[in-house]
């Protein structure tokens, strides 16, 4: 390749790119330095010059001049010499534009993978935890290529933990993808090229961006996608816990007094929440309201088991939940997982206990302290069929608790 030939290739291939040309030249250049000190098996350093304008190479030498300094590094102890005056000595070799022509096809492709990536960086470092729509390319055991855009890829990694304990798992286990396959995905990490981390083997031939499918906030997205109200502000996801392809649990909470905010999300015979459930492939979503009463708040989160009272100790956030004898496998759960996400949602300790348990007086004091004088106007004054009567406080200006309220 004539000198001229490769300037005007670097310049298409930049244009090409999007790449600048000046800082694809200067890569070169340093590339081709550490080659051609290599070739001409040189004892200093070496320092590539192109003609921008001809394209002509020059290779000079490096040879210390002066006398050196000594400089320890910090961390290792150990004492190099520097020089802070060299000469330039010319070697380029007659045969120099072949010798870069045979080397500039490899060192261009790193070049331009490399000023790739810290393009997509710089777009993409800013908008980790949005949802973007993408199309399955390829599939591996370890991570699935989904392409965002032409010439932009995501890796959405699902390790086998038995193979690879510890990695990320960013795909629910009852999904699985066929190529051109669209899906909706959260960008959960954008990695910089440029940074010191080491990269694992392969790494750095994978996609810059990480995207995931178990993680909470992709439910949060999905939501402000199909509910108007919480894209306005109106309505507001306060807490979500999730079993990725299982369960989901949200609780939401209105801004404004007369907006219900669960039907807000649920929509017109639940096509709100139908719509976010077939993106998660069929994942259950339960909506319930946000309360500033943890009674009631830990009460509506074992939704759909009906609760007959809960005892709250702030001091150990602890609460205690007295449900019907036949609400109790529903409160807790297949395997404990209503129980297990409403504890999540909350961030309060559930125990949840049968009325029969407990018994018809309620007043063990290991589960719920001495019983309320008769008539107390602090407690609630809720009374089950039993006469059992709630043991939650009453709300300031009420009768009730916040979950006995609608009995005002």
């Amino acid at each position: 390749m004539a000198t001229s030939e490769l300037i005007k290739a670097l310049q298409e291939l930049a244009h090409e790119r999007k790449i600048d040309e000046f800082y694809l030249i200067e890569r070169l250049e340093e590339s081709l330095a550490k080659s051609y000190q290599h070739i001409l098996d040189l004892e200093w350093d070496a320092r590539v010059t192109i003609d921008r304008q001809s394209g002509k190479i020059y290779v000079y030498e490096l040879v210390p001049q002066g006398e050196p300094r000594e400089v320890v590094d910090e961390e290792t102890g150990e004492v190099t010499l520097e020089y802070d005056e060299f000469e330039e000595r010319d070697v380029t070799p007659s045969d120099v534009s072949r010798i870069a022509a045979q080397n500039a096809k490899s060192v261009i492709n790193a070049i331009v993978r490399d000023a790739g990536r810290q393009s997509i960086y710089e777009e993409f470092a800013s908008r980790v935890g949005d949802l973007v729509t993408g199309t399955v390319l390829q599939g591996t055991p370890d991570f699935t290529i989904i392409k965002i855009r032409d010439g932009v890829e995501a890796e959405l990694p699902h390790y086998d933990q038995k193979r690879a304990p510890g990695e990320r798992n960013e795909r629910p286990a009852n999904e699985h993808y066929r190529h051109n396959q669209r899906l909706k995905v959260l960008i959960i990490e954008v990695r910089d090229p440029a940074g010191d981390a080491p990269r694992a083997r392969g790494e750095n031939q994978r996609p810059p961006i990480v995207v995931s499918r178990t993680h909470p906030d992709l439910i949060r997205r999905l939501f402000e996608i199909e509910v108007p109200e919480i894209y306005d502000g109106l309505v507001e996801v306060k807490s979500i816990a999730r079993e990725p392809g299982v369960r989901s649990k949200v609780a939401v909470a209105s801004r404004e007094p007369n907006l219900d905010p669960v039907g807000a999300c649920v929509g017109p015979k639940g096509s709100r929440v139908r719509m976010v459930v077939e993106e998660l492939r069929n994942e259950r979503v339960d909506v319930i309201q946000w309360s500033d009463d943890p009674a009631a708040y830990v009460a509506n989160a074992l939704s759909p088991a009906k609760v007959e009272s809960v005892a709250i100790d702030e001091e150990n956030h602890y609460a205690t939940v007295v449900v019907s004898d036949d609400q109790l496998s529903l409160a807790i759960g297949k395997e404990g997982q209503n129980a297990r996400l409403a504890a999540r949602l909350t961030g309060w300790h559930i125990d949840i206990k049968s009325a029969s348990f407990v018994g018809a007086s309620l007043v063990d004091e290991d589960l719920l302290g001495e019983e309320a004088p008769e008539g107390d106007p602090e407690f609630c004054a809720y009374e089950n069929e039993d006469g059992v009567r709630c043991r939650n406080h009453a709300r300031p200006g009420s009768r009730y608790c916040g979950i006995h309220a609608s009995m005002e």
